[in-house]
């Protein structure tokens, strides 16, 4: 049976990133082609190991994080 994941990548210096949310699996590569096939290996790999349950779903949503303003903390005033 095939099972569908979420890849997510980004570039890191030289190398690409992948990250697959729903079992928390991640690896990297020099192209994307090759950091998804790392990441595919390593998800198939931890999915033997350590089975999914039946029914399994992940929630996946967005979340918002206020940007800090580092001047304000170099000069001592509080920030809020």
């Amino acid at each position: 049976m095939t099972k569908i994941f979420t890849a997510i990548l980004h570039k890191d210096e030289d190398m690409y990133v992948a990250e697959c949310p729903e079992v928390g699996t991640v690896s990297q590569g020099y192209t994307v082609d090759e950091a998804l096939s790392n990441l595919k290996e390593a998800t198939g790999l931890y999915i033997e190991e350590f089975p999914l349950k039946e029914g399994h779903r992940s929630l996946m949503t967005v979340i918002e994080i206020a940007e800090h303003d580092k001047t304000k903390e170099a000069v001592g005033v509080p920030s809020g």
